[in-house]
């Protein structure tokens, strides 16, 4: 009687770990299962920037608010085998077999590369290699060099650009946030725009503003006492006569509003950086 139990709880545990497996594998191939009735979703490494259906009889859509997983499902029954591309931030293309089954459906992957399948891919001028921004907004992270007299403070809360660097059209703006109060800054943003260097009576002053590719790290909070360096990765610019490019940091729920002003002769102090 003993021995049945024992060979009844090996075959649960069998069971079990195949079903954990099904539902979290990696995909070690280029094949994918989907079912009518069943969501299977894939995660990928980075953001998917394009995703190429080979038959409408598949289902696909990114996740709410998520932008590096695809939620797939199948269009109707036993569709006839088809195929699924994906491009992703980081430059690679992956590519799928996709057939149909109810039964045993892969229900969650992990998207990895495929020898012979999975290639990088040569984006365009306007959608710069996601990976190779972060790369270089690490390297100019760790430089030595660093400018000077751009800085502003108040509320004993602190701006300050101690490095400005480039990499062919992407621009890397090294910048120290510090908080020497003895209260937390809850940061609700942190934006980028070019402005009218002064502002007109009798006209409304234009903003433009510029949107990050890429943070090296999302601040939420500046702790009391402490300091924050971080690099933001923005598209190539020049400021136009009369303008300025201002930082502004805003609080959260709070007054403590900060704003730093950086001129285009300030610009050509910048940094090249090396290849990687």
């Amino acid at each position: 009687m003993k021995k049945i139990k024992s060979w009844l709880n090996i075959g649960i545990l069998i069971i079990t770990i195949a079903g954990f497996a099904q539902e979290n594998q990696s995909i070690k191939d280029n094949n994918v299962q989907l079912s009518y009735s069943k969501t299977t979703s894939i995660v990928f490494p980075y953001a998917v920037k394009s995703v190429d259906r080979g038959s409408g009889d598949i289902l696909v859509q990114k996740a709410k608010g998520v932008e590096n997983i695809l939620l797939l499902k199948a269009g109707r029954q036993n569709f006839a085998q088809t195929n699924l591309t994906v491009v992703t931030a980081d430059g690679k293309l992956y590519g799928y077999v996709v057939n149909f089954d109810e039964l045993c459906p892969t229900l969650s992957l992990t998207a990895g590369l495929i020898s012979n399948f999975d290639k990088d891919v040569l984006f365009s001028g306007e959608n710069e290699n996601q990976k190779e921004i972060e790369q270089y907004a690490h390297l100019a992270l760790s430089k030595r060099k660093k400018v000077s007299g751009l800085s502003t403070s108040k509320f004993s809360i602190q701006i300050r650009v101690n490095g400005i660097f480039i990499h062919q059209d992407v621009m890397y703006f090294r910048v120290l946030l510090g908080n020497n109060s003895r209260i937390n800054y809850d940061v609700d943003q942190l934006r980028f725009f070019i402005r009218d260097q002064k502002k007109s009576k009798r006209t409304a002053s234009q903003e433009l503003e510029i949107l990050p590719l890429f943070a090296t790290s999302d601040i939420s909070k500046i702790s009391d006492h402490s300091q924050l360096s971080l690099v933001f990765a923005i598209p190539k610019f020049t400021i136009p006569e009369k303008k300025l490019f201002t930082l502004q940091l805003i609080e959260k729920n709070g007054g403590r509003h900060l704003e730093l002003n950086i001129k285009n002769s300030d610009l050509t102090r910048l940094e090249i950086l090396s290849n990687i």
